[in-house]
């Protein structure tokens, strides 16, 4: 903890990634990485809390210095703890699984073209084809659909290049998907996590272990599966290009991504 700051005075920030400490196109600005170096360099524990797997966090928590503490991995079903002395320099310390079969032989019926995947933790994913080049990190098998039911699972992706997020939302609604929990993308994207789960319920428990009071907790987000996150921080910020649910949720809007707009909120935790 840095000098000056005491423990009373230690805030969790929570921060998605892609949308808003990265751009869509994977890049994170110069302005971004000094903003999160500086905060955690004040005392403040910066939790990195993705959809994304952990194996695609990973170097992101890497770029950014962030060797020890917490990550939200996989929309909450994944909770790592990062430990340099660690063989790995992590350890998942929460995983949630459920059943994908259900979801997915519903799914399958409506959108028999979709591509479909589940996370294989710390690995890669089974895949029913392969995904459009960079989307998806880690080792990638090809199974036929019945193979990734054959387990429990911490989340299946659902991605049809040739339909859209409005299709899928849509979609949701006319098959009633209510024994998961699901998050809608900016394009034809749909992650399906375990029901009740999502990167609140993650951050609640990361907070009672950090021992942060709930008071001193902030989130930044841009996507719908950071509407839970932005109502759960003391200080939920929405970023600038988030649709109207997401920027309903927060209690206040900072500048869009493409405005380097998580770092005045950043900034605005380091003010004395």
């Amino acid at each position: 903890m840095a000098p000056g700051t005491t423990g009373a005075e230690r805030r969790l920030v929570a921060l998605d990634l892609d949308g808003t400490l990265l751009s869509y196109a994977g890049e994170m600005a110069s302005a971004v990485h000094d903003a999160v170096t500086a905060v955690r360099a004040a005392g403040h524990e910066v939790v990195l809390a993705s959809g994304r797997s952990l194996i695609s966090m990973l170097p992101v928590a890497q770029h950014l210095g962030i060797g020890s503490g917490w990550m939200v991995c996989s929309n909450g079903a994944v909770t790592v703890r990062l430990d340099p002395e660690l063989p790995e320099g992590w350890v998942a310390e929460d995983v949630v699984t459920f059943d994908p079969e259900p979801a997915l032989s519903l799914l399958r019926h409506e959108l028999p073209d979709a591509r479909y995947a589940v996370e294989e933790l710390g690995v890669g994913f089974r895949m029913t084809e392969y995904f459009p080049d960079g989307e998806l990190e880690g080792v990638h098998v090809v199974v036929p659909l019945e193979d990734l039911w054959s387990s429990e699972v911490t989340r299946v992706i659902v991605r049809s290049p040739e339909s859209t997020s409005e299709r899928f939302h849509e979609l949701v609604e006319h098959l009633g998907l209510d024994d998961v929990t699901y998050a809608v993308g900016w394009s034809a994207w749909m992650d399906l996590a375990p029901l009740g789960v999502s990167k609140a319920t993650a951050l609640e428990q990361v907070r009672r272990r950090t021992r942060v009071q709930p008071h001193r907790t902030v989130a930044i987000g841009d996507g719908r599966n950071d509407v839970e996150m932005l109502r759960w921080a003391a200080r939920g910020v929405a970023m600038g290009h988030a649709d109207d649910v997401v920027r309903a949720s927060a209690d206040e809007v900072t500048g869009t991504v493409d405005d380097d707009g998580a770092v005045t909120v950043l900034r605005s935790l380091l003010a004395r």
